[in-house]
């Protein structure tokens, strides 16, 4: 992503905040994972999207109209013993060469710097909640210009939110931004494919699992987008099993939900197949039933749908065909409006996709399902989960679980399924199995 997008983004924002306002953003901390060692850094992703900066300790301030220049960024500065220990650092003339700043001060002046920054705004728009600590260091800042009143000095008298601009900002992706998770679909795919073929009896969970973030890093992705889950058998009825530790045996399903991170963007797949080379009759037929489901919950994504269409297509179709196998009883529309599926369906169809792999933006407006516009991508999952000992489940049924997942763009006349080159109809799978 370069400079020129993160630019465009600010600006964006800083439009509809008007002179008068000041947003501020902090970096997300360091996390300590045992003693001496961190887990790996990542940035916010609000951070990210608007600056780039894929440093800790930084703090972002946009001030709209400000003559000396709107977009300040505070950050470490450059130091040749910590470098030689942690890394590089941008330092403050990267802040602004590379990273777009128009101008950088050091992090360690932030408290002797922001509140000028504060005195005579109107507004202050921020993100109240996500950091306990920096929330107090802003209200200090803000008490300080406060205590400047009878020189004149008015404090902001506002407070707005500012994740709610950011995130509807978030919620519809540019060019550039699809183009990261199109290709974070393809190296997510091309795990996939990998993970299917080195499918064996007798092999872990974990054997999958490494051949799948080889396959991410080979790719140019050096992170998963979050945990990967690899379950087999009864472990595929667990939604988000990531033990990983099992041993694969001939007979069962094995369901991978993973995806690869490029550049932040997320990829977003879950395929199901058998251990051995063929599904068996009772395991193909739930997991033709949720492909089908699947089919008509993709079909249901264009413009001027609501959200909430792809599951209502899903349910429907489950509905049917679980009373159609004998796993539920009665009419489907007495199982949908009872809400009997959720014995075995017991998620939603999707959500939407894009820094966050579970991304921002808000499901209803208005106390309504929101409209699916162009540039808002989601995944579409529905599934199925059949675990021994649940009610009707019988001894054919007994283990299964299918879940069947892709990630969709909405289109100005449909959608794009950025996740195609990942192989799911029966046939496609048995070829890869038997191909070992």
């Amino acid at each position: 992503m370069n400079a020129r997008e993160h630019a465009r983004r600010r600006r964006q924002l800083m439009q509809q905040m008007g002179e008068g306002g000041i947003a501020i953003l902090p970096a997300a901390p360091e996390r300590q994972r045992n003693r001496d060692v961190d887990y790996p850094y990542r940035q916010h992703s609000d951070f990210l999207y608007l600056t780039g900066f894929p440093e800790p300790e930084a703090v972002a301030v946009l001030l709209p109209g400000r003559p000396q220049g709107e977009y300040l960024l505070f950050c470490r500065e450059r130091n040749a013993e910590m470098e030689t220990w942690h890394g590089r650092r941008a330092g403050l003339e990267g802040a602004c060469v590379r990273y777009g700043a128009d101008d950088a001060f050091p992090i360690t002046d932030l408290d002797d710097i922001l509140p000028g920054l504060l005195e005579n705004t109107e507004r202050v728009y921020a993100t109240m909640g996500h950091d306990p600590a920096f929330d107090r260091r802003l209200l200090d800042w803000i008490n300080r210009v406060r205590d400047k009143a009878r020189a004149g000095v008015t404090a902001p008298v506002e407070f707005i939110d500012l994740d709610h601009l950011l995130h509807e900002m978030r919620l519809i992706k540019s060019p550039a931004e699809l183009k990261l998770m199109r290709r974070a679909a393809e190296i997510s795919a091309a795990a996939h494919v990998r993970a299917i073929r080195a499918c064996r009896p007798g092999k872990t969970e974990l054997d999958l699992e490494a051949e799948l973030h080889y396959a991410f890093a080979s790719g140019g992705a050096r992170h998963a987008a979050y945990p990967s889950i690899v379950g087999s058998g009864a472990n595929a009825c667990i939604l988000h099993y990531t033990e990983n530790s099992a041993r694969l045996r001939r007979g069962d399903l094995v369901l991978i939900d993973a995806g690869a991170e490029v550049e932040g963007y997320a990829a977003d797949i879950t395929r199901t197949f058998p251990v051995g080379t063929r599904y068996n009759r009772a395991q193909r037929a739930i997991y033709e039933l949720v492909l089908e489901a699947q089919h008509a919950a993709i079909a249901a994504v264009r413009p001027g749908n609501t959200w909430n269409a792809p599951h209502d297509a899903a349910v429907e179709v489950l509905a049917e065909g679980l009373v159609a196998l004998g796993l539920l009883k009665g009419r489907p529309r007495t199982v949908i409006s009872k809400g009997t599926y959720r014995r075995f369906y017991m998620h939603r169809t999707g959500h939407w996709l894009g820094l966050d792999v579970h991304d921002v933006g808000d499901y209803k407006v208005g106390g309504e399902w929101r409209l699916l516009e162009p540039g808002m991508t989601l995944t579409v999952e529905p599934g199925l989960y059949l675990p021994a000992g649940e009610k009707g489940v019988g001894p054919r049924w007994a283990d299964i679980g299918v879940r069947i997942e892709d990630d969709v763009l909405v289109t100005p006349d449909g959608h794009e399924v950025l996740t195609s080159a990942t192989p799911k109809t029966i046939r496609e799978i048995e070829a890869l199995r038997r191909a070992n």
